[in-house]
Order: C-alpha cells, then structure tokens, then sequence
C-alpha cells in the first residue's frame, strides 16, 4: 500500500478492506468447492463466514460510498468510525485464519488433501496480509 495518499487516506484503506473482504468471502466458496467431501459442519462454518464476510464488505463500500460524496472532507467522527470498521476487519480477518488452520488439524478430508492444505495455506497468507495494512493503519494514529 502507498502512503502518499494524503487526505484521500481513509478512502484508501476502505478501498483494501473491500478488497480483502469480497476476497475471503470467495476464499470461503474455494475451500467448499475444493474439498467436495468437507465434513457437513465444517460446510455449514463456511457458509456462516461467508455470510459475514458479504455483510462486512456491504458496510465497507457503505462508508466508500460515504467518503466519495463527502469528496474527502472526512470529520473527526467519521474518520474514527473509519477506524473502528477496519479494526473490526482486522479482527475477523484473524478469526478467520485460526478456522483455517484449525480445519487443517481437525478436518480429515483436508489432512489428506495435500492441495487443499496449500490452498488454505495460501488463504491464511492472504488474510495475513490484510492484516499487516490494516495494522499499519490503525497504528499510525
């Protein structure tokens, strides 16, 4: 992510998070589509998150939608608000990699599926780096 965004900042990081958010909702369609015989709560789990991913990514563009009309004069209040939603993502985005890796140890379909282990490798990498901008963020107030 580039720093050089000035006062477009708050526009930027909800540009990531709306990004990373529709991106792990389809994580969660990937790990279903691939692992044909999850185990039927595993199944239902993801189905779950993916319902929370779309509500999140729904408020993100909400508040891009606010930020564009604003043209950028973001008030103290909604900046802060801004902040609190990407801490919010942040914090589902690690509660989504601790299901990931606990579907690792505890799903034996996954266990023995050498690719889905990859894939779901490669989503927890991912959501981690959601993490680390939206960290960057939320610590440079």
């Amino acid at each position: 992510m580039q720093y050089y965004y000035g006062n477009q900042m708050p526009l930027r990081v909800l540009d990531e998070a709306e990004f990373w958010k529709h991106q792990e909702e389809e994580h969660t369609v990937v790990i279903r589509e691939l692992v044909k015989n999850l185990e039927e709560k595993y199944v239902e789990a993801l189905k779950e998150w993916e319902k929370a991913f779309a509500k999140v990514h729904q408020r993100v563009i909400r508040y891009i939608e606010t930020v564009n009309r604003l043209k950028g004069q973001v008030s103290q209040a909604l900046y802060q608000d801004i902040m609190q939603l990407i801490s919010f993502c942040l914090q589902q985005s690690e509660q989504f990699i601790n299901f990931c890796r606990s579907l690792m140890e505890e799903s034996e379909p996954i266990r023995s599926n050498p690719t889905a282990k990859v894939v779901l490798n490669h989503i927890i990498v991912e959501s981690e780096y959601f993490i680390g901008i939206a960290q960057t963020i939320l610590y440079q107030r």
